[in-house]
C-alpha cells in the first residue's frame, strides 16, 4: 500500500473563492486524493486558510469585524463550501492556529542559526492618509514589466513577476485610495533565497516528470535578471505570527509579524498537526519527517500558476535551509488561469460565479465535471454558461445518465428489478470487457499521472462503450424473438451500472454513491479484474430503478444566468 501525502494551495480567508480558485487547486487535488484512496492506498490530504497578512484585515476591516473574529466565521464558511462540493480533506486547517504559530517561529529561529535570515534597515512605503505604513499588498499601480494597472506591491496577477512596492507606478493605497504616500525608513527580516540557489537550482532540475508550467516558471524566477533575490519575511502589520526565533524573542523586530507567505505554506505541516489534535489521526511526523518514516510518502501539491514561484523556491529554502529532516514536494501539479465568460475570475472584484453560488444552482457533481473535464492544465481555459450546458447535457445526462435510466427501466418492463436469468456472455460481450479493460488501464494510467484532462475523457469513452454497445445488441429488438439473449445483454447492462459507479466516484461522488445504492451494491473495491466485475451481479440480485441521475440544463435557465453573473458580486 503506497502513502500519499496531498496538499491543495491554501485560500485566502477574504471572502467565499470563485470556480477558478476551486479548479486551479482544491478540485484536482480532492480528484487524486479520491482516486489514491480507491486504490487501496493510504492517504493524507490537507488544506487551510490562509488568515495573515493584508488580505485578512482589509476583507476585515470591510465587514466591520475584529480580524480574529472575521477569520474563525470565514473559516466556518469555506469549510462547509468545501464539504458541498465533497472536498474529501482529511483536515482544513487554519494558519492562524497555535500550531502554526509555534511552528513558523520554530523555523524562523532554525534559519536564523543556520545564518539564512539578515535584518535590513530599508525604506518603505507610509501613507500619511492611512497614518501606516503599508505592507505590499496595501498597495496597487501599475506593473513596470507588463503594464497592468492592477499590480499589487508584492507580484503582478497578470504575468506574475516578483515586485515591492517601489517598483509600482503611480502606487496607490487600497485603503483610502490615498496616492499621498512617501517612503520612511525601517527595518525587516530577509530570507537569505539567493544562498540557496544553486541547491534549488540542481532540485529543480532533477524533477524531470515536473509539468512545464511548473518548472517553466521556477526557473524564470531562478534565472531572470540578478537570478533568485532575497526576501522580506516581515511586516509591519497588527495580525499574524509575531516575530521570535522559536521561543525566544527578537531584538529590534518588536511589533513586526511574519509575512504571510511565510508562514502560510509552513501551515501544510501544522495542519498535519491539527489532524493528530483533532483526534482524528496520530502520529503526524510520519508523513512529514524523513527521519520519522516519512522516507516512504510521495508528497503532491496542488495549485495555480501564481503560487508556483513560492512552492518552487521560498518555501523549500525554509525546508532546505532549516537543516532539518523535513519532507520535501515530489511533485507539484500547476494550473493555468480559468476565466469567464471574456475575463477573468476575481475575488478582490467580485467577478465569475462563485463556489456558494454555483451550489445554490445545482448540485456539486454538475459542476466537478464541468471543471475536471475542462481543467485549465496546458493553457488557460473559459468558462461559458452554452460550454457547461452543452458539456453537463451530453456527458451527464445523455451519455451516463441516460444509460443507467433505459437499462433499468428495460428491465424492470420486461423482467423484473432483478438481474435477469441468462446463459454466458456471448460475442459481443466479450468484445466490451476486453475494450473496457483497455480503457479502465487507460484511465488509470493518467489518474496515476494527474492528467485531469485525458482522465474524464477516458472516464466519457468508458461511458460512451456502455450506451455503443446497447445500440449495437439493442436488446429491446433482441427481446422480440429471444428473450433470454436479451437478458444476457442486460445483465451486462445492468453490471456496468456500478462498475461506472466505481470508476467515477473521484469526479462525481454524489452520483456514483447514489447509483450504487440503487443497485443495492456495497463492494467500493476497485475494479483490478474488469471481466470479474462486469459478472459480479448474480441473477436474482434485486435493485431499484433510480431517480434522474442528471437533469438536462435549459435554454431558459442558460439565458437566466447569464443575466444573473454578467455584472460582479456586491
Amino acid at each position: 500500500m503506497a502513502r500519499h501525502l496531498i496538499t491543495s494551495a491554501i485560500p485566502y480567508i477574504n471572502g467565499i473563492k470563485h470556480l477558478g480558485n476551486l479548479v486551479g487547486s482544491q478540485l484536482p487535488a480532492d480528484l487524486f486524493a479520491r482516486y489514491q484512496r480507491g486504490r487501496g492506498n493510504e492517504v493524507l490530504f490537507l488544506c487551510a486558510t490562509d488568515e495573515h497578512g493584508t488580505p485578512a484585515e482589509l476583507a476585515a476591516a470591510k465587514a466591520g469585524k475584529p480580524v480574529e473574529e472575521y477569520c474563525a466565521e470565514m473559516h466556518e464558511v469555506q469549510a462547509k463550501i468545501a464539504e458541498g462540493f465533497r472536498l474529501s480533506f482529511d483536515h482544513f486547517g487554519r494558519s492562524s492556529s497555535e500550531q502554526n504559530q509555534v511552528l513558523t517561529q520554530h523555523f524562523a529561529g532554525k534559519l536564523a542559526e543556520n545564518d539564512l535570515i539578515r535584518e535590513v534597515s530599508e525604506t518603505q512605503i507610509y501613507s500619511h492618509a492611512d497614518g501606516r505604513f503599508l505592507p505590499d499588498r496595501y498597495i496597487e499601480g501599475t506593473c513596470p514589466n507588463c503594464g497592468f494597472e492592477s499590480a499589487r506591491g508584492d507580484q503582478c496577477d497578470n504575468c506574475t513577476k516578483q515586485l515591492d512596492p517601489t517598483d509600482l507606478i503611480n502606487p496607490y493605497s487600497t485603503i483610502s485610495g490615498s496616492t499621498d504616500l512617501e517612503e520612511r525608513a525601517t527595518k525587516h527580516l530577509y530570507l537569505r533565497q539567493s544562498e540557496m540557489r544553486g541547491k534549488l537550482a540542481e532540485w529543480i532540475d532533477s524533477k524531470s516528470d515536473w509539468p512545464v508550467l511548473t518548472t517553466s516558471i521556477a526557473k524564470k524566477w531562478l534565472n531572470d535578471g540578478d537570478g533568485l533575490q532575497d526576501r522580506g519575511i516581515t511586516r509591519d502589520l497588527d495580525w499574524g505570527v509575531p516575530v521570535k526565533k522559536g521561543e525566544q524573542d527578537w531584538p529590534g523586530m518588536e511589533g513586526k509579524v511574519f509575512y504571510v507567505w511565510f508562514d502560510a505554506p509552513i501551515e501544510y505541516i501544522a495542519s498535519a498537526q491539527e489532524w493528530v489534535d483533532a483526534d482524528k489521526g496520530t502520529d503526524w511526523e510520519r508523513w512529514w519527517r524523513t527521519d520519522k518514516g516519512a522516507d516512504d510518502v510521495t508528497y503532491t501539491q496542488f495549485m495555480g500558476k501564481d503560487n508556483v514561484p513560492f512552492h518552487t523556491l521560498s518555501f523549500p529554502v525554509t525546508i532546505f535551509g532549516s537543516g532539518e529532516p523535513w519532507k520535501l514536494v515530489d511533485y507539484i501539479k500547476s494550473f493555468n488561469y480559468l476565466n469567464y465568460d471574456g475575463g477573468q475570475f476575481s475575488t478582490s472584484r467580485g467577478r465569475g460565479v462563485f463556489m456558494d453560488q454555483a451550489l445554490d444552482l445545482l448540485p456539486a457533481d454538475y459542476w466537478r465535471w464541468w471543471l475536471l473535464s475542462h481543467a485549465p492544465e496546458s493553457s488557460d481555459s473559459e468558462f461559458t454558461w452554452e460550454n457547461f450546458q452543452s458539456s453537463v447535457n451530453k456527458d451527464l445526462a445523455d451519455v451516463l445518465g441516460n444509460f443507467v435510466s433505459r437499462v433499468t427501466k428495460f428491465c424492470r418492463s420486461k423482467f423484473s428489478e432483478a438481474v435477469p436469468e441468462g446463459a454466458e456472455y456471448g460475442e459481443e460481450e466479450l468484445a466490451l470487457i476486453n475494450e473496457l479493460t483497455s480503457r479502465t488501464r487507460a484511465y488509470e494510467q493518467h489518474m496515476q499521472d494527474m492528467e485531469v484532462r485525458k482522465s474524464a475523457q477516458e472516464l466519457r469513452a468508458i461511458w460512451a462503450a456502455g450506451n455503443e454497445y446497447l445500440q449495437t445488441v439493442a436488446p429491446w429488438s433482441t427481446f422480440k424473438t429471444d428473450p433470454d439473449k436479451a437478458a444476457i445483454q442486460i445483465r451486462l447492462a445492468l453490471n456496468l451500472i456500478p462498475f461506472y459507479a466505481v470508476l467515477s466516484a473521484p469526479f462525481i461522488p454524489d452520483a456514483s454513491a447514489s447509483l450504487l445504492a440503487s443497485m443495492n451494491v456495497t463492494d467500493t473495491s476497485w475494479p483490478e479484474d474488469v471481466a470479474a466485475r462486469l459478472s459480479a451481479l448474480q441473477v436474482g440480485h434485486e435493485f431499484t430503478v433510480p431517480e434522474v441521475t442528471f437533469r438536462k440544463i435549459t435554454d431558459d435557465e442558460v439565458t437566466e444566468w447569464q443575466e444573473t453573473f454578467a455584472g460582479t458580486r456586491d
